[in-house]
């Protein structure tokens, strides 16, 4: 049993909405995909929608939901990109990005929420210090997402900064993507390539997927195929955007 209940859920209100009106029009939203693939044949696993903006301020995705945050609605920006998102990648597994301040708003728990009308899986991406402060919440939220069932929880820029390796083993992921930190340099440094390997040993142990994102050059990706990740995410393989990008397969070699 539970020795303190879990922290509320806060509805959402009429405010939300007004707020987010105040900040950003549906039609200056938009979104783009970029495939996730295995790392031994190419096959395509899934592909993650990417929020973009025509407002030249609020071109970074960050700055667009730290913006929200500030505004009061990132639970109602969250939700709006689902909307957008969702229907352009019908029958295809997808990764969606989900604001830590999100799990605080009820709007994924709600039954109209765009993920649960998906033909396929879904993935939602949370980064791995949103335990750190969110924690009870986040199981809470999960637990409540992963029963409708077709929808999985994501640990995402795993090796950015500060990692707690014991929330991520309490969460228990579906998969790990690790970060670009890890990533850049693996092919010049056989240590770092033995940390990858040591982290993909870990996740495996775990029962959860590896995703290894920002890998831009093939000689990142020979050294990345030799720790044993099962999946990759970059450049190399497409650029975001829609319509749906073909995988480049073969990697094409570093110029």
């Amino acid at each position: 049993m539970r020795s303190a209940p879990y922290p509320p859920l806060v509805p959402p209100g009429r405010d939300s909405f007004l707020a987010l009106e105040g900040l950003v029009r549906a039609d200056e939203l938009s979104v783009v995909f970029q495939p996730i693939v295995g790392m031994h044949d190419g096959a395509l696993f899934a592909y993650e929608a990417l929020v973009r903006c025509t407002r030249r301020e609020l071109a970074s995705p960050p700055v667009l939901f730290e913006r929200a945050v500030s505004a009061g609605c990132v639970g109602r920006l969250g939700r709006m990109v689902r909307e957008i998102a969702v229907p352009l990648a019908s029958g295809i597994p997808l990764f969606l990005n989900v604001h830590p301040l999100e799990l605080e708003e009820a709007w994924l728990v709600r039954p109209d929420d765009p993920i649960y009308s998906h033909d396929s899986d879904v993935f939602l991406e949370v980064t791995e210090s949103v335990p750190l402060t969110h924690f009870e919440l986040c199981q809470h939220v999960l637990h409540e997402v992963r029963v409708r069932g077709g929808v999985y929880l994501v640990v995402d820029d795993l090796g950015a900064g500060y990692s707690n390796l014991k929330r991520i083993i309490d969460l228990e992921p579906k998969v790990v993507k690790l970060d670009r930190e890890l990533i850049v340099g693996v092919d010049k440094s056989k240590r770092q390539q033995r940390l990858v390997e040591n982290v993909v040993r870990l996740c495996r142990d775990l029962d959860a997927t590896v995703v290894a994102e920002g890998i831009e050059t093939a000689s990142e990706f020979d050294a990345l195929r030799e720790t044993g990740v099962h999946y990759g995410q970059g450049f190399l393989f497409a650029r975001p955007q829609f319509p749906l990008p073909a995988v480049s397969w073969p990697p094409a070699p570093s110029s």
